[in-house]
């Protein structure tokens, strides 16, 4: 697999002190043993300032701690949600409602995906999720070995994602190609040539439901209303955009870190196999520890943010890894404690843009380790291989070979 160029270095800006500076790309990250998490840890080290400027990917502010993370997550009147990503030219110059609107116009369309991504929506796609789970189990589970990423993170979210949006299961390998190269491009022409062909398909498929509408997500929010009037194609297309993007990629990076974890770990599968009443709590557990996500902001005004002078139009990053693995929030953060009280956390992100699908994915990281270690408790990673981490606006591994005993 291809991994993007490392960035030229930008002029550090005048208000930006020498001491703050750190050089960091969040797109080429050095990852140890599969644990891009322990790797990421490193920029809280001793002498590390808790907010730090890098010079890479056009320049950007870095925050280093969960206190920092969780409080601009929340913070919309200050830190604006309408640059996601660095560099700045990769923001898309049409804007993808609602993430990259601020409150309360935001609010309009978020309110939309409420009644999809509900308690009583979820229920019936989480038994759609166990079926589709122990169908692939059952699938390799004989063979003694799987490729977890490709034979099964990366169809038990995002099947039952394709079935909320009724897109044909014959695109998915296109479609994961695409949305790949929005988070983790390879290059600047491929980042680009994948949103001009996603943006595309969305549009296409939005053209399809109001012309032929279902039940499927796409097909209601065709007949939804902005400002008392019916949304238009302008206005959906992004969003479905938006939709494909995030439906595709989080669960199933989160999965397969967390898959990696218990691989390595007999003491945490058996915990589970012994009291299946601690998943849900270990479900909460393994996303404080494995979060995916670096999302961004953009300064509103000139400011002083806890003695760090910000400009308006600076760029931060809030690294969500890095609430959860800071000692100043969690006390032993590496270590994986299915007992530890739940924790806050910032995986899904805080405030006005915390994930609408949060209860999708835990429900789909909890029917993962319920049918999972059912029907292979004893599993590892095979031997001679290392699992393939990709750091990018998601972390995800692209590869996890497991092996277990056939009895």
């Amino acid at each position: 697999m291809s991994h993007p160029t490392v960035p030229e270095k930008s002029p550090i800006p005048p208000h930006v002190p020498a001491a703050l500076v750190h050089d960091f790309d969040l797109y080429n990250v050095e990852v140890v043993d599969g644990d891009y998490h322990a790797s990421m840890k490193r920029l809280q080290a001793t002498g590390m300032p808790d907010i730090f400027w890098t010079p890479r990917n056009g320049g950007h502010w870095v925050a280093a701690r969960g206190e920092d993370i969780y409080e601009i997550f929340k913070d919309h009147e200050r830190f604006s949600s309408r640059q996601l990503v660095v560099p700045r030219h990769r923001n898309p110059t049409t804007p993808l409602p609602p993430i990259s609107l601020d409150p309360p116009e935001q609010a309009k369309y978020r309110s939309l995906f409420a009644p999809a991504l509900s308690p009583k929506a979820v229920s019936p796609l989480g038994e759609g999720a166990r079926a589709l789970a122990i169908e692939l189990i059952e699938g390799f589970h004989a063979k003694g070995e799987c490729e977890f990423v490709g034979e099964f993170a990366q169809h038990l979210p995002i099947g039952i994602f394709m079935r909320l949006v009724d897109v044909p299961a014959g695109d998915r390998d296109q479609l994961l190609e695409w949305a790949d190269q929005q988070v983790r491009p390879t290059s600047e022409e491929a980042h680009d040539r994948a949103f001009q062909q996603l943006f595309a398909y969305a549009a296409k498929k939005v053209a399809e439901r109001k012309a032929n509408p279902g039940s499927d997500l796409i097909s209601q929010l065709t007949k939804a209303q902005i400002d008392g009037k019916p949304i238009t194609v302008e206005q959906l297309t992004p969003m479905i955009f938006l939709l494909l993007v995030g439906g595709l990629d989080t669960v199933a990076s989160a999965m397969g870190f967390a898959a990696r974890f218990l691989a390595t770990s007999p003491a945490h599968r058996r915990e589970l196999i012994d009291h299946p009443d601690r998943i849900p709590n270990a479900v909460e557990e393994l996303l404080r520890r494995f979060p995916v996500v670096n999302a961004g902001r953009v300064v509103v005004r000139d400011m002083d943010y806890k003695g760090v002078a910000m400009r308006a139009g600076d760029q931060i990053i809030m690294p969500t890894s890095l609430h959860g693995v800071d000692d100043r929030k969690f006390d032993d953060p590496l270590k994986v404690d299915f007992s530890r009280p739940t924790p806050i956390h910032s995986t899904f992100g805080n405030g006005a843009h915390r994930c609408p699908g949060s209860l999708l994915a835990r429900t789909e990281l909890r029917i993962f380790l319920e049918e999972w270690l059912k029907r292979i408790p004893d599993f590892r990673i095979k031997p001679g291989t290392t699992p393939g981490v990709r750091a990018g606006v998601n972390a995800t591994l692209y590869s996890l070979n497991l092996v277990w005993d056939v009895k």
